[in-house]
Order: C-alpha cells, then sequence, then structure tokens
C-alpha cells in the first residue's frame, strides 16, 4: 500500500454529526491509552496526524481520518479511519463512560462498512472489558482483530506466553493475533495488507 494522502475529516459525539461520505471504514476499539492514535499514525506514516496523549482517557469523540492511497496494484483507495472513545478508564465518572459507551454503540448500529481492529496490551491479561467489547462487536456481526500492541516492552521469552494468555483470555486462537508495535513498526505491514485486502473487497 502507498500513502497518497491523509486529515482529519471531523470529531463527532453523535450519528447527525458523521462524514457525508460515505466510504469504508476501519474503526480502532482499546482501552484508553491502548495505542490506537500511534497505531494510525503508524501506518499512514504521519507522526501526528492521529491525536495522541500520554494522559489515558483523553479521546472521547469519533475521530474520522479520510485516507487515500494506492493498493499494490496501484488501484486507488480511499476510507476513513475511526478512532474511537477509550473505553475502561476508571478516573472519569461512571456517566461519561457511560456516556463514550453509547457513543460507541451508536457508531456500531451505523449502516456502512466496517473492519474492526480492538487493541490490547501484550504485557497484560485482557480485562472484562476488553473482554465486554470484543462480545459486543462480535454479536453485532463483526469480524474483529485482535492487536497486541506495544510488543517493544516485552521480551521476546515471554511474548509467547503473554499471547496464549490474551488468547485464552479473549476465546481466539493465538495465530489470529497480530503483534504491533509503533515504535519497531512490527505488524504494519501485516495490518496494512489485511487493510488492503479489505477496502479491495469493498470497491
Amino acid at each position: 500500500m502507498k500513502l497518497r494522502k491523509s486529515e482529519i475529516a471531523t470529531s463527532a459525539v453523535k450519528k447527525t454529526q458523521y462524514p457525508e461520505e460515505l466510504l469504508p471504514q476501519i474503526a480502532l476499539f482499546g482501552r484508553s491509552n491502548s495505542g490506537k492514535s500511534s497505531l494510525i499514525n503508524t501506518l499512514i506514516e504521519r507522526k501526528n496526524l492521529a491525536r495522541t496523549s500520554s494522559a489515558p482517557g483523553k479521546t472521547r469523540l469519533l475521530n474520522f481520518y479520510r485516507i487515500e492511497a494506492y493498493a499494490k496494484d496501484e488501484t486507488p483507495l480511499l476510507w476513513f479511519f475511526v478512532d474511537l472513545p477509550g473505553y475502561g478508564y476508571a478516573k472519569v465518572s461512571k456517566t461519561e463512560r457511560a456516556q463514550w459507551l453509547r457513543i460507541i454503540e451508536e457508531y456500531l448500529l451505523w449502516d456502512t462498512p466496517k473492519l474492526c481492529w480492538q487493541l490490547v496490551d501484550i504485557r497484560h491479561q485482557p480485562s472484562p472489558e476488553d473482554i465486554a467489547m470484543y462480545d459486543m462487536l462480535s454479536n453485532a456481526g463483526y469480524e474483529v482483530t485482535l492487536i497486541a500492541n506495544k510488543a517493544d516492552k516485552i521480551g521476546k521469552n515471554q511474548r509467547q506466553k503473554s499471547l496464549a494468555l490474551i488468547a485464552k483470555t479473549m476465546r481466539v486462537d493465538t495465530p489470529t493475533i497480530i503483534v504491533f508495535s509503533a515504535l519497531s513498526k512490527e505488524g504494519k505491514e501485516t495490518l496494512q495488507d489485511q487493510a488492503e485486502k479489505y477496502l479491495l473487497s469493498h470497491l
């Protein structure tokens, strides 16, 4: 995949604020500070298009990033990356967390093609919130790719044990989990290839 252009299209909290342009979407789900924005920036080869923050819980909107690219065969590709509010951050009120969940639920009911990527931290066992989000996406009929992020922060010897724990907790097969690091760029090509295949299937 060759990136051509990327820009922020809009930020939204409700359906009436979504982009009017109906494009295929790659939606990123994950706990607060799971690295969704960094993943987007890595895949589109921009340092700071997607807004990152060291303070968890800062993404409180759906951020739509409009991306133009070319597939390996030079077919033009056009889509939105959608960075959804992080879930499961304890230092916000229950009311605010419930509002984030409503934003996510409304987005999932929007009848547009969606490829769902869910990020988990490779260093930790997935939380009950991670499991609940995965189940919500699956029950809504979406295929979900699990991405074990922050792979640069764990030793190679620990990796397989960590992946096995994630697979067991999330009830998936270990080989289906994509290992990613924004720092080392591990997993970048695999995710770009999956995105390209998905987008070509929705032309």
